[in-house]
């Protein structure tokens, strides 16, 4: 398979981006998208060239790294997939594919296809810790919790923090993020002595760093790798009222 790829272009957060354009030729359509780009990395590297900067890590979809707008969206034109799980035969034969990175106040370009999303490490500092006994190991069933509850919390707990929901969003909100690490404790009797300080706290450390508000508009829910579901914000809302009031 063939391509022509359009690629942003950036030195840093300060230098003015760019569209640049790159042909790559006998791709797999078995290839992941960042074995493509590696493909092409090697390729500008033969040739003397800078190799295209872009984010990756495990290459599993667990770690959230992979962070590429892909022909308009987060992760590229499939559902329930991060970057490096998206395979070229997703794409057609000679296509002109347009890759670019999120787009948001709070995650500043650092350079290409890298953004700096320590933001989301900070939402989740001010979240603080749980308290716990530190005595002898308890058995697995000595805290009853109720099944539900326990899908609910292991549902919101999968979020990796890779920002596809904020890329997603038009006002560039961190809800379903911010909800999806509240609402796995708020579910679960292990998190409820700090539940109050810690949705207060990480609501607070979110509108401080420029994030956007949510319209509920489901773009998130939509683009979210792992389909972390909008009734998440709804919970965390519930939290943060009961806590302002108390």
């Amino acid at each position: 398979m063939n391509f022509t790829l359009k690629i942003w272009r950036q030195e840093n957060a300060k230098a003015k981006g760019r569209f640049e354009t790159y042909h790559v030729t006998n791709i797999s359509p078995d290839c992941s998208f960042l074995e493509m780009l590696d493909q092409l990395n090697e390729q500008l590297i033969q040739q003397k060239q800078m190799p295209i900067c872009f984010d990756h890590d495990c290459r599993e979809g667990i770690c959230g790294m992979c962070s590429l707008y892909i022909n308009g969206r987060p992760h590229g034109n499939d559902t329930g997939v991060t970057t490096c799980q998206l395979h070229m035969r997703r794409f057609k034969d000679g296509e002109t594919i347009w890759i670019e990175p999120w787009r948001a106040k709070a995650f500043p370009v650092i350079r290409d296809l890298v953004v700096d999303r320590s933001a989301f490490d900070k939402i989740i500092q001010a979240g603080g810790y749980i308290s716990v006994s530190t005595g002898g190991v308890p058995d697995a069933n000595a805290i009853p919790i109720p099944k539900e509850n326990a899908e609910l919390a292991m549902d919101a707990a999968q979020c990796i923090g890779c920002g596809a929901c904020v890329a997603a969003c038009k006002n560039a909100s961190a809800m379903l993020f911010v909800a999806a690490k509240v609402s796995h404790l708020a579910l679960l009797p292990q998190g409820q002595i700090e539940a109050k300080n810690r949705v207060k706290a990480m609501v607070a450390k979110m509108d401080e760093l420029g994030f956007g508000n949510c319209t509920n508009t489901g773009a998130c829910e939509a683009e979210c790798p792992k389909e972390i579901k909008i009734t998440n914000i709804a919970r965390m809302n519930r939290q943060f009222y009961k806590a302002s009031l108390t």
